[in-house]
């Protein structure tokens, strides 16, 4: 039955026994495009979220300082080195930068993502969390040469679960300043980041891909792991 056709004489709809296969086509005619215009908004998300992660602001602040971060300390682009080498406010502006790409990103997936694109809300927003990450770690703008993706991470979480994610951000700052070893505070924080989000109502492919961003962050600290396990691990003020 081809739906919204009715007689002007009985006001019924009219029915098309023998359309078959021409209907089919016309219904099909009309479901493709839209699922097609889906998956480039995901795809779009998706890219826009990792170049976004690409800027990498432990690369750009020192740059801007005439410091170049690769070639001082430990030559990680990341907010720990950033305090070693320039100091506070420079790691500050560091630290903010990579958390608010985070939050971004997924604001991103958070927007696009709903019947429209075939994802869910909270799957794309974490879906694009993870390209962020993926960005930071791996970015495009400096030669694939990034930093462990922490601050991106637990940013993206201010969005995608704001009161966990600023405990998140409590406990880090916390455990960074009192016990002097940001790597220990980052892999408590990636212990806590599945159970949080669960807890705060995430389920299915969205916490699969929240379990993938702790298996990128946690994969990059494979040094500092073993640092800790010989007792050689620098602290923050080192």
């Amino acid at each position: 039955m081809v739906g919204g056709l009715r007689s002007v004489s009985t006001g019924r709809e009219i029915d098309f026994p023998h359309c078959g296969a021409f209907c089919d086509a016309g219904k099909e005619t009309m479901v493709n495009p839209v699922r097609r215009l889906g998956f480039v908004q995901v795809l779009i998300a998706l890219v826009a979220a990792y170049l976004i992660g690409s800027i990498d602001f432990g690369v750009i602040v020192p740059r801007l300082l005439g410091v170049n971060i690769y070639e001082s300390g430990s030559g990680n682009p990341g907010t720990s080195n950033v305090l070693r080498t320039l100091g506070k406010g420079p790691a500050a502006l560091v630290m903010l930068g990579d958390a608010l790409k985070g939050t971004v990103a997924a604001a991103i997936g958070g927007y696009v993502g709903g019947a429209g694109s075939g994802w869910s809300v909270n799957t794309l927003a974490a879906a694009c969390a993870f390209a962020a990450v993926l960005g930071h770690i791996l970015p495009v703008w400096h030669r694939f040469r990034g930093g462990r993706g922490v601050a991106t991470a637990i940013g993206a979480v201010v969005y995608l679960a704001p009161l966990f994610g600023l405990a998140l951000i409590v406990l880090w700052l916390a455990m960074t300043l009192i016990g002097k070893l940001a790597s220990v505070a980052s892999l408590v924080a990636m212990a806590l980041y599945v159970p949080g989000l669960a807890l705060s109502g995430y389920r299915g492919w969205s916490l699969g891909w929240a379990a993938a961003i702790v298996v990128l962050v946690v994969a990059r600290h494979r040094a500092n792991i073993g640092r800790l396990v010989r007792g050689e691990e620098r602290n923050v003020a080192q």
